[in-house]
């Protein structure tokens, strides 16, 4: 099983620049994509529905916003849009923001995943930090229903200073606070584990850069797209590849991992 995920930062944005051609050539059997910036009648009909795969998408109600999506060479048996669905709560804003998509095969449940920002101001820091708070026991109870999880997206947090080139020059901003990496740590003591982080320990490979001061040339990154799985789903983990290197649809890079595994 191959799992894809892309901060698209802009789903008609990323078409314009060969993003599902190049998808088209990936041979993968989940996309997991995130930032869409679009709602239902501004996607471009290629992106709606590649030759092949279903397509399921959460929305943000603000126009130019937010959004997740998920696309499926296999029907699911069960698809959830928004966090809500799943627990019958209400989430406040965040579901509003089309942060959310869930797939289920079986026993296993595929997210994509767009965890709020903090960088724009501490209202929206302080935002995050009740999402972080509220969204492990969610995702632990799913787990405890004996379901195996893989949690695809832009999370927004580098975990370890490996994790980001300045990380000296970070540790007061958002996505590299203590208190968000201490959330990870969490995280990752609760059973789940970093996938990416699994196959390669020591590898220094970033999934996003600024706009600014030439940091994609320059390759000042940072990793914040991530695959987190349930322990025994990691263990079947076989490979991995950032493209960073010539597939620039975004100011993110595509991941993609391979799982012994079949849907």
């Amino acid at each position: 099983m191959r799992i894809t995920t892309a901060n698209l930062n802009g789903i008609r944005s990323a078409e314009k620049k060969g993003f599902f051609d190049w998808f088209a050539r990936q041979d993968a059997d989940i996309l997991c994509v995130q930032e869409l910036k679009a709602h239902g009648h501004q996607v471009p009909e290629r992106a709606g529905t590649p030759e092949g795969y279903q397509s399921y998408f959460h929305f943000a109600e603000k126009p130019g916003y937010s959004g997740t999506g998920l696309y499926s060479r296999h029907k699911p048996d069960h698809v959830y849009t928004g966090l809500s669905e799943v627990d019958g709560e209400h989430w406040n804003n965040v579901d509003t923001e089309g942060r959310y998509v869930q797939a289920d095969f079986g026993k296993l449940s595929v997210i994509s995943a767009y965890f709020p920002s903090g960088s724009s101001s501490e209202a929206r820091q302080s935002a995050k930090m009740s999402f972080l708070e509220r969204f492990l026991p969610f995702i632990e109870e799913i787990r405890k229903h004996g379901r195996e999880i893989i949690l695809c997206g832009d999370i927004n947090i580098a975990h370890r200073p490996i994790d980001l080139k300045n990380w000296r020059g970070n540790q007061k901003n958002s996505g590299f606070l203590p208190e968000e990496r201490a959330w990870m740590d969490q995280l990752f003591a609760a059973g789940f584990v970093d996938v990416f982080r699994f196959l390669y320990p020591d590898q220094e490979t970033y999934t996003w850069w600024s706009n600014r001061g030439r940091a994609r040339e320059k390759d000042v990154g940072w990793r914040i797209d991530y695959q987190i799985a349930t322990t025994g789903t990691a263990n079947l983990a076989k490979s991995a590849v950032v493209h960073d290197r010539f597939d620039r649809f975004s100011d993110h890079a595509p991941l993609t991992i391979d799982y012994d595994v079949s849907l």
